[in-house]
This record gives C-alpha cells, structure tokens and sequence, in this order.
C-alpha cells in the first residue's frame, strides 16, 4: 500500500521522502559476505572427481551455489525495497510504507510525537542522506527509525513545522498585568478620627481604595471613637 492509499478524509502530504539509492548498498551487507564465502568455498573445493574428495568438493558445490543464490535474492529484496519505500509527513500523521514479504508500515499522530533527531555522517552530508527516529511520549521504546532516506534534515523541519501548528501553539500566554499595590491607609488615632475619616475619602475618591474598603475602615474608626 502506497502512502496516498493510506490517507484518511481530510489528510493531505505536505512533505515526501524516499530511500536514497545507498540504503540497497547499506542493506545488502550480509549478501556481500554471502559472495565473499561463496569464492572461499570454489577456492578450497577439491579438484578430485571421484572418491572421498570427490563427494566433498560436490557438496562444497552445492553450498557455494546455495550461497551465491541466497545473496542475489536479498540483494534483489533490498533493490526492491528500495524503489518501492515510502515516507511522509501529512497535516496529521508521519506515514511510513516500507517492504515486500516483510511488509513495514507505520503512522504517527503529530499530537503525539515529542521529539524527532537525525543522523547524516560525512558520506550522507555529500550524498544527501541519513536516518531519522521519531520518538513519542513511549521515549525510544516507542521510537519509530528511518534509515538512509532522503533529505532527513528536511523531513526533521516539516515534522517540527506542523508540530508547532497545532492549535494552542501559535503564541505563548499572555500574564495578567499585576495590578498596583494600593495605597497604604494612614493609620488613625483617636486625637483625629475627623482626620482620618477626611484621608479616607480623599483615597477612595481618587480610586487608591474599593468603596468596601472604605465602609470597613469607616466603620473600624467609628467603633474606636
């Protein structure tokens, strides 16, 4: 199943990659040494016909053959691989398709993904490749690798980009203006309660004390009086 057949209603891809041609290269490391053997078991195979050493070059023939033939059918798996990878980032998913027999298939939502890291070393900086892990809220358990794809750095970017997008993203609060510190309330002393009540008004009429304020430090005057 390609990337565009697993689309869900109003999803759309903002971002493709593909494995880069290295990745068959990278893969087939088993099949070289697969070849390596098969050349190992020609060179120290009897010449003998018949016999003892006869039997065992035919059977050193059998497994160089077996081998060899193992080693073009994962090279052929990994080329088929190759061509037939896909990887996206949509406006709601990191969609990956991978795989023939061994199919590998993955999605991650956007909402969940909480960090994303690449790796491009000095060959994949020239040839413009690298691996990708996109982990969640599960941390490397959870994490979802990419290996030798495309552009990774960019993928990165377009992973980040529609994360930051989500709603509830696009500023960061605002705080509440801190209000200013009311005006202290000259204490009153029973020689001046005209006085005091005279300074009260003046601070609720210029708006330093709330009326409440200035019916519960009226009332306080008048009991001392």
């Amino acid at each position: 199943m390609s990337v565009d057949q697993n689309l869900i209603a109003n999803e759309t891809v903002e971002f493709s990659s593909k494995k880069h041609w290295m990745a068959p290269l990278r893969d087939s490391w088993l099949a070289t040494l697969f070849i390596v053997g098969a050349f190992l078991v020609n060179w120290i195979s009897p010449d003998a016909q018949t016999g003892i050493a006869g039997s065992v070059g035919n059977l050193m023939d059998l497994v160089r053959t077996g081998l060899f033939v193992v080693a073009i059918v994962m090279i052929a798996y990994n080329i088929i691989v190759w061509r037939t990878a896909e990887f996206a980032v949509t406006n709601l998913r990191v969609i990956r398709e991978e795989g023939f027999i061994s199919k590998r298939s993955s999605a991650t939502l956007i909402t969940g993904v909480s960090d994303v890291q690449s790796r491009v070393g000095l060959l994949g900086k020239s040839l413009h490749y690298g691996d990708l892990a996109i982990f969640t809220q599960s941390g490397d358990a959870g994490a979802d690798r990419f290996k030798t794809i495309t552009t990774p750095d960019a993928f990165r970017n377009a992973i980040m980009t529609r994360k930051m997008a989500e709603p509830g993203r696009e500023s960061a609060p605002v705080a509440a203006p801190v209000s200013a510190p009311v005006a202290a309330v000259p204490a009153a002393t029973p020689a001046d309660p005209a006085a005091a009540l005279s300074s009260l008004a003046d601070l609720r009429d210029r708006g330093a004390i709330t009326p409440e304020e200035y019916e519960a430090k009226k009332s306080e005057l008048l009991a001392r009086m």
